[in-house]
Order: C-alpha cells, then structure tokens, then sequence
C-alpha cells in the first residue's frame, strides 16, 4: 500500500510540483490549499507524514503543528520556511517538525528528505515494537520506558516529543558520557538526514526546559565544541537493562 502524504501548501504552482513529484515516487498525495482544511484533514485522516507551509490562510503552520502536537497526533511534519529563515526552522522544530526545506528548492532534496523521515519513523516502529520485557532505565530519580515513550521525573510524568524523548534515551544510555552532536545527530535522525546539528541543539535546549522539575537530580550539561551529557546526582544509583 502506498504511504499517505499531506501536503498543506496555498501557492498553486508549488502545490502542482509538490503533488506531481510526490506522486511520481508512489506516495499518494492529498494537497490542501487552506491552513484550516489541511488542519481538519491531518486530524480526520490517517496520513504517514505532512509537508506544511508556514505562510497559509485561515491558520498558520505554526499553529497547525502546535495543535496537532497538542493532540498528541504524532504524524511527522516537514516544514517549508522561507529562505535565511533560522527564526522560523527553530520555532517549527520546538514545536514538533521532524525537518524542514528552505525554499526555494530542488525536487531532489524534496524526495529525499521525504524518504529519509518515513524511514526513520519506520524504524523506530520496528525497533519498538518487539519490546515487551520491562526494559525501563532508571537513573536516581530519572524513570525512561523505552516501549511507552514514557519519562517520570521523581514520580512525576514530563511530557516530551518522540525526538526529544530519543535525545534524552540516548544520553541516558551513556550518563555521564560526553555525546558529540554528530553521535546524537547519528544515533536519533540517521546518518543520512540532511539537517544541520542546529537540530540537536533546539532539541536538547527545549529538554534542559522540561527537566527543569528537579534540576537537583538531572540535568544536562554543554561540552563547548563538543556536545553534551546527561549529569545525574551523584548520591542515585542507577541501573540499565542487560
């Protein structure tokens, strides 16, 4: 069965070229032309990823990934942004985009980030589902369920995207260690994404916020020129999974 693609663009000759070249690789493409309709559609219909505009009528595409995030719709979203535009790729990756396009650009960029992210949730699916063993790593006062997607922070549940939850997976894997950007940017995006590690940086960034319900126990610490590393007090055991 063909994967299901949403494109949520108001600009007629881009939309075209988007669906024909989409369609061209075996997707099966639905364009919506409205910020609102392609809002209603991404909630209604079940789609494998959404390529959104930023610029729309009727709601932008900062406000339809922030409500479906909200919605706990995790569909993966490729922003469009403007060129020169780091403002807006930031703000789109906080909110929840799995990557974006800097317009204007060619068909082959297009096709693979495409391929790239359908993939890469892919395989996460596959890797998950055949964990059924609680396989939790536990650090002091830090609790990571790898099969729910689930984090408790002293008894307390954090909410966290699915890319910041792999972040914080990784680190926590290794605490303690320092983790280059590019092990990160390898490890949870793949090494054929084509974003640059200003990604991992917004990532983490937006982790350090969250962890923040008990900086005391966890935290995560910047290597200037390096990367980072997860820091749990030194009074809590922990353990990980064999």
């Amino acid at each position: 069965m063909s994967q299901r693609l949403l494109v949520i663009e108001d600009e007629p000759t881009l939309a075209r070229l988007l669906s024909y070249n989409l369609t061209q690789e075996g997707y099966e493409v639905t364009i919506s032309d409205h910020g609102t309709t392609g809002f209603e559609r991404a909630v209604q219909e079940p789609f494998d990823l959404i390529v959104l505009d930023l610029m729309l009528p009727g709601m932008n595409g900062f406000d339809i990934l922030g409500k479906l995030r909200g919605k706990g719709i995790a569909t993966p979203v490729i922003i469009l942004t403007a060129k020169n535009a780091e403002e807006e790729v930031v703000q789109g990756l906080k909110l929840g985009a799995d990557d974006y396009i800097t317009k204007p650009f060619g068909v082959s960029e297009l096709l693979a980030r495409v391929a790239t992210v359908l993939r890469r949730v892919s395989g996460v699916k596959e890797e998950a589902a055949p964990q059924t063993s609680d396989s939790a790593i536990r650090l002091g006062k830090l609790e990571i369920f790898p099969e729910k997607y689930e984090v408790l922070l002293g008894g307390t549940s954090i909410s966290l995207r699915p890319k910041e939850f792999e972040v914080l997976l990784y680190l926590a894997r290794k605490p303690g260690v320092v983790l280059t950007r590019d092990d990160l940017m390898n490890a949870v995006w793949g090494f054929d994404y084509i974003g640059g590690q200003r990604t991992v940086d917004v990532h983490v960034s937006s982790l350090r916020k969250k962890l923040e319900l008990d900086p005391e126990s966890v935290h995560i610490d910047s290597i200037r020129g390096v990367g980072y590393k997860l820091v749990i007090n030194k009074g809590s055991a922990h353990h990980q999974p064999s």
